[in-house]
């Protein structure tokens, strides 16, 4: 059966179109610009706190050993992996947020456009440490203070990044695109094929005899 496009409001389809409309494109782009600007708000705030009251290498415990506050500058990327390529990370950040701001116009997707929000946010929230902190522009170190137990340590721009890839991901298997639309069929099976051959109940009488074998001896 052929496989159509659906538009959706809400996400959920609705009918039968090419895609949305610029109109609604144009609506998603400010939840866009505010979470980003909230996300990046939130971390520098919350690392300028650590800053302020946390001693490095020492651990303030909160949830007992699962969780607590430890203030950390990581030089490379999530769980210290590339402390030495802190340049390249800086790169990719920025390709990153410039690749996802571009995207952006072509979404009609409220889901999505949450995703990208949050993407854009955290991504900019470790960019900035990358450009203006210690020890200089494109080498600085990143602000962690969240620790996870004993796994790692992190800040609010990674929790905003891990929330966006769970939302990509929940897209993607949904199978809805950056401007709304899903891959759909719109055909109901046909209800006497799917039920196969139907018997027929009427009873057939036998024709009358007719010509010389219809007289009676």
């Amino acid at each position: 059966m052929p496989e159509n496009p659906i538009d959706e409001t809400d996400d959920d389809a609705t009918g039968p179109v090419t895609g949305s409309s610029p109109a609604r494109r144009h609506h998603l782009i400010p939840l866009v610009v505010v979470l980003t600007a909230v996300v990046l708000g939130l971390d520098q705030l919350a690392k300028w706190r650590a800053l302020a009251t946390l001693v490095p290498g020492e651990r303030v415990d909160v949830l007992g050993s699962l969780l607590g506050f430890e203030l950390v500058f990581n030089r490379g990327a999530a769980l210290s992996i590339a402390t030495g390529m802190t340049w390249v990370l800086t790169l990719i950040a920025a390709v990153v947020v410039v690749v996802v701001a571009r995207a952006s116009r072509r979404l009609g997707s409220r889901l999505w456009a949450v995703a990208f929000g949050l993407l854009l946010g955290g991504a900019l929230g470790n960019l900035v440490d990358r450009f203006f902190r210690p020890p200089g522009p494109a080498r600085g170190h990143v602000v962690d203070f969240i620790a996870y137990s004993n796994w790692f340590v992190g800040n609010i721009a990674d929790i905003a990044i891990v929330v966006a890839a769970v939302l990509v991901v929940l897209q993607t298997l949904r199978g809805v695109r950056l401007d709304g639309t899903r891959e759909r069929s719109l055909e109901p099976a046909d209800p006497v094929e799917s039920a196969g051959p139907v018997e027929s109940t009427e009873r057939t009488e036998p024709a009358e005899p007719t010509g010389p074998a219809a007289r009676e001896p």
